[in-house]
């Protein structure tokens, strides 16, 4: 009960850093927030049990990446420039057609490769 808990406060923990990392401008506060969520990551990896997978994301995901973006942001530009206007619809049109065309390909492609079925 209480596992399931940490488990729903820790997704939620994740979401919110998530968005936080999509509305940012200052990319210091980027890296940042990415550090977090590798940590977020972490301790949700610790939680399900896997803890040298915890430890990567912890030293690769927290540590090692975040030292190379802010080496990064150290020779570039303090913020992100303002981009054009979002267009929804391509990422509408693959959201609907991966999903759809996984099985479709899978199907079709069966007879390709090993067969475990004889």
């Amino acid at each position: 009960m209480i596992e399931t808990a940490i488990n729903i406060i820790l997704f939620i923990m994740l979401v919110v850093t998530a968005l936080a990392i999509i509305r940012m401008d200052k990319l210091f506060a980027v890296v940042m927030l990415s550090g977090v969520f590798s940590f977020l990551s972490a301790l949700l990896f610790i939680v399900m049990d896997a803890v040298d997978v915890a430890f990567t994301e912890a030293a690769v995901g927290a540590g090692i990446t975040t030292v190379l973006m802010l080496g990064t942001i150290a020779l570039t530009a303090r913020t992100q420039k303002k981009s054009p206007k979002f267009q929804l619809m391509p990422v509408l049109i693959i959201i609907i057609i991966v999903p759809i065309s996984n099985p479709i390909f899978s199907f079709v492609f069966n007879d390709f490769g090993f067969n475990v079925r004889r």
